[in-house]
């Protein structure tokens, strides 16, 4: 459950940047006697996502067709929607010649919602392609840090991730929503700086203990990908085996291993990939953290 909102005098500019673009359609309502199941995902490229949305196969499309009503998608400030493929921003259209793309998130709310049938979610997605937990996400941001990893483009992610979710929660009450867990694709902006990849342990605890706070869902389950540098996934280990609720989800470059996801070339997954990827998080997450009384899927043979 999440509580009142609690806006720093600090968050007030960043809160009222999303009002404009936050609720064209409006949020999903509660269904009566339950609540909205509420799923955070952030990251840079591999979140936000580089899958070709044109290939999502006709079946998939059917399954997403009949979960929609229940499964909303707030991405990056853009207009609520249903869930599904999104438009991607100009360069990454004109540089992956797509006009529709999708993260972890597409079939991850697809899974969720077939199995749990009677239930309506809203998917909270904040992603920047190129950034570092280091500059761009970190809660200590300063210029500093950002320049020294080239994260000035885009700046304070953790505050402006903060705020986003936030301003989307407050349209509930406090017994209308439900906080199900944070999911994280991020790590390979790390690995180019000694520094960064050495402190990302730090970083990331600072960050979920910050998101946590924020949000006064104080056991957030945080369920992250194993991406990165070899120090960058030492420093992710280290804090799945230090911190409660933290699980990472392992990656081999095998290809026979059912922790493999496939990629095009350059080393962004492909749509076989995200599926496997988003369908994954939803396994993981109703395994390790669902609620009793909801019936869970049995996970998929490899």
């Amino acid at each position: 459950m999440t509580p009142p909102i609690r806006v720093s005098l600090g968050m007030i500019g960043l809160v009222c940047l999303w009002n404009a673009t936050a609720y064209p359609e409006p949020p999903i309502r509660p269904s009566e006697g339950k609540r909205v199941h509420v799923f955070l995902f952030a990251g840079q490229s591999n979140m936000e996502g580089r899958a070709d949305g044109r290939l999502v196969a006709s079946e998939d499309l059917a399954r997403l067709r009949r979960v929609q009503p229940r499964v909303q998608l707030a991405y990056n400030g853009h207009p609520l929607q249903p869930l599904d493929v999104v438009e991607p921003p100009a360069d990454i259209a004109e540089l992956y010649k797509v006009d529709r793309i999708f993260g972890p998130e597409l079939f991850f709310g697809i899974r969720m919602a077939e199995a749990w049938p009677d239930e309506r979610f809203l998917l909270i997605k904040f992603a920047f392609g190129a950034t570092s937990l280091y500059g761009a996400w970190n809660p200590e941001w300063s210029v500093e840090k950002a320049a020294a990893n080239e994260d000035m483009e885009q700046q304070r992610l953790y505050a402006r991730l903060v705020a986003y979710v936030k301003n989307l929660l407050s349209a509930y009450r406090p017994d209308e929503d439900e906080l199900g867990a944070m999911f994280w694709v991020q790590g390979e902006g790390d690995g180019r700086l000694p520094e960064a990849a050495a402190s990302y342990g730090a970083t990331l605890t600072k960050l979920i203990s910050g998101v946590r706070d924020e949000t006064g869902a104080a056991q957030l389950p945080f369920i992250m990908f194993q991406v990165g540098s070899d120090r960058v996934v030492e420093e992710m280990r280290r804090v799945a085996q230090s911190l409660e609720h933290v699980t990472l989800v392992p990656q081999s470059q095998d290809p026979e291993s059912k922790d493999f996801y496939a990629k095009i070339p350059n080393g962004h997954y492909d749509h076989q990939g995200m599926k496997k990827l988003g369908e994954r998080f939803a396994e993981e997450f109703m395994a390790r953290y669902a609620s009793s009384s909801h019936e869970v899927l049995p996970r998929e043979v490899e």
